[in-house]
């Protein structure tokens, strides 16, 4: 008898199995293509290795601000391209080792589940019977095409998240059909690379779900870089590769491009793998369940993407954690008042808990401060001519930390400090007897908090 048997292996699925072997449960983990998930292989991790490659060809080819001349620096797509292949390889076998390390047995295959028992779930892959007394369903999300006219008449001139990733040749010229955080990471690494890029998005405003100050001011950064904004439009069809779509009076406009990117979000994968055998309840198209990632069927969880609630690795692999902990014995529920969101454009822009729109929304009452990063000194060193912020968000009664919103480099490896913060319900005057190394950046926190009156 299996103890816990998972389908998926992305981060909430090898997170969990890694969890539950080292507590000593017997894990058998069932992924049809790659470990890793989609993170890993086609998300996440990839995204950021072409990121960090078109930085570093922004550092050089801009040196000069910083008194080093760089006048023939060049980039080799296909090598840039080779390397994050590489850096996925590498990481796949680190997560192989991981899994043999604490006893988990992986199989590759497409696993069906065929129903439950008093003994157990029965789950069928490459014609071998599996019995597990828990179920974890970690099947992940997908991105969703909408039903565009001509769009699947396009071709391969249309790409998802997938697509564009293996792309062996830089495309010229690309429309991104979506203003969210995987548009504006693809719409920053090609315009970094020299392609005109076009971003078409429906809502107002990009990044929705972020500050909405600090997108409107990432936005106004990379117009200024060269990449054209439509807010407000919806796509009425494409031709080939002409985008056509309306403004928000009404107006008809078309652009084309060499390539043409579909991120308009992502949906749960909840078929194909005989999950209606267990009557398990779905809400909002995602598997339903509780603050202990338990499903309407006993036994049977469910974690990552596939509740369709918050689509983040991070998340998925915290949700998976509370599976196992609930498990094996301690007792853990699920929080999601201080998950991070970090964009990974140039400059970075992150996020956690309340934005003033969500706050007003919830009735919340609280004060706010917002500081230019330049208020931080490393920040001056290492930022020439660039700018970003800080907002900070607390309770009014009790100052107690509400949100935390950054747009500046490197606010991705600061954001997790106020997570922290929130987690733990620091209130102002906590958060200004702690003690931040100087000079770093992550000082601006503190900075910010000290200026709320």
């Amino acid at each position: 008898m299996i103890d816990l048997a998972i389908i998926g292996g992305g981060p909430a699925g090898y997170v969990a199995a890694e969890r539950a072997g080292a507590k000593g449960l017997k894990v058998v983990l069932f992924e049809k293509r790659e470990l890793g998930g989609v993170c890993l292989n086609e998300g996440c991790i990839p995204t950021k290795t072409l990121l960090y490659s078109a930085k570093v060809y922004d550092t050089a080819i801009h040196g000069d601000k910083y008194g080093v001349f760089a006048a023939d620096a060049t980039f080799d797509f296909a090598k840039i391209v080779e390397r994050k292949n590489r850096v996925v390889r590498r990481l796949v076998g680190g997560v192989g080792a991981k899994m043999k390390a604490n006893g988990v047995q992986v199989v590759k295959g497409n696993a069906v589940i065929e129903g439950r028992s008093a003994e157990g779930v029965k789950i069928v892959c490459n014609d071998e019977t599996f019995l597990a007394a828990n179920l974890l369903i970690c099947t992940g999300s997908e991105a969703f095409v909408p039903p565009i006219p001509g769009l699947k008449e396009a071709g391969d001139i249309i790409l998802t998240n997938r697509e564009i990733l293996a792309l062996k040749e830089q495309p010229q010229s690309l429309v991104v059909i979506g203003g969210g955080v995987i548009g504006m990471e693809f719409a920053s690494f090609y315009n970094s690379l020299g392609t005109k890029v076009t971003v078409v998005e429906m809502l107002p405003e990009i990044l929705g779900g972020m500050d909405t100050e600090l997108s409107a001011m990432l936005r106004g950064i990379y117009a200024k870089k060269g990449v054209e904004f439509n807010l407000s439009c919806k796509v009425t069809k494409i031709e080939g590769n002409v985008v056509t779509y309306v403004d928000k009076d009404g107006v008809e406009h078309a652009v084309s491009g060499d390539k043409i990117l579909v991120s308009v979000g992502r949906r749960a994968v909840t078929a194909g793998f005989g999950l209606e055998s267990l009557g398990v309840e779905l809400e909002r198209g995602g598997i339903k369940v509780d603050n202990k990632m338990r499903t309407n069927v006993p036994g049977v969880f469910a974690a990552g993407d596939v509740t369709g609630f918050s689509l983040l690795a991070h998340t998925a692999s915290r949700e998976g954690e509370v599976v196992v902990n609930n498990l094996t014995g301690r007792e853990d529920t699920m929080r999601y008042n201080a998950i991070p969101g970090v964009v990974y454009t140039n400059p970075e822009i992150s996020g956690v808990g309340l934005t003033e729109e969500s706050a007003k929304a919830k009735g919340i009452e609280y004060k706010i401060a917002t500081l230019p990063m330049a208020y931080a000194g490393r920040f001056v060193a290492e930022n020439e001519g660039g700018n970003g912020v800080c907002k900070v968000l607390v309770g009014k009664k009790y100052g107690e930390v509400l949100g935390v919103h950054m747009l500046g480099n490197p606010s991705s490896e600061m954001i997790y400090g106020a997570c922290m913060a929130i987690e733990a319900e620091l209130t102002l005057h906590e958060l200004e007897e702690i003690v931040f190394p100087h000079p770093t950046v992550s000082e601006i926190f503190k900075e910010t908090a000290f200026a709320i009156k």
